[in-house]
């Protein structure tokens, strides 16, 4: 008797343009702050933002955020009983924060929210999908010259205010700090 269970591949189709199928079980992208994602198997085709958390083996999801990374690289929120249709070929992956608290910044004049109070340099050009190694990042100061962002630096989100991020070609042979 084969007990072998064809799990359906979310993020395998969206790269092949295909609707995924009606049932589950399927596999999501989970990531974390530093976006680094890993497969995860849920049932429901429907999920729902706790559905989701506790897939990804959390417990307590109140304690816990989770967001959409949506097709266009914007990032939104879904609340614990809030669902989203994996079927419907709009979201593969999710990112999943160990917080209650998210936080709002620009770059490149694209608002997005995050899920903790610090982010990378790397994470910004990720999210914003530059090419890390020909761009940098910078943080606009008003007053002052604009500070650069290297790849390992963490900005602080949860200071009073809107940070605001830009990114540019680094013009320098070394390249970005």
């Amino acid at each position: 008797m084969n007990t072998q269970i064809n799990v359906e591949d979310i993020l395998t189709c969206a790269r092949e343009g295909r609707k995924p199928r009606e049932h589950g079980p399927y596999m999501i992208q989970v990531g974390d702050q530093n976006l680094n994602f890993t497969g995860v198997i849920i049932d429901d085709p429907v999920p729902t933002g706790r559905q989701i958390i506790e897939a990804a083996g959390n417990r307590k999801a109140e304690e816990y955020l989770v967001f959409q990374v949506l097709r266009n690289g914007e990032l939104e929120e879904l609340n614990l009983e809030e669902t989203t249709d994996l079927r419907a070929a709009k979201v593969e992956r999710f990112l999943i924060f160990n917080s209650t608290e998210s936080y709002r910044f620009d770059i490149d004049g694209k608002r997005l929210e995050w899920g903790y109070k610090v982010i990378s340099g790397r994470v910004l050009k990720r999210l914003i999908g530059v090419d890390a190694t020909k761009f940098g990042v910078w943080l606009e100061v008003r007053g002052e010259e604009d500070r650069p962002i290297a790849d390992n630096d963490l900005v602080r989100l949860d200071e009073e205010g809107l940070e605001h991020f830009f990114t540019g070609i680094c013009e320098t042979t070394e390249g970005c700090v």
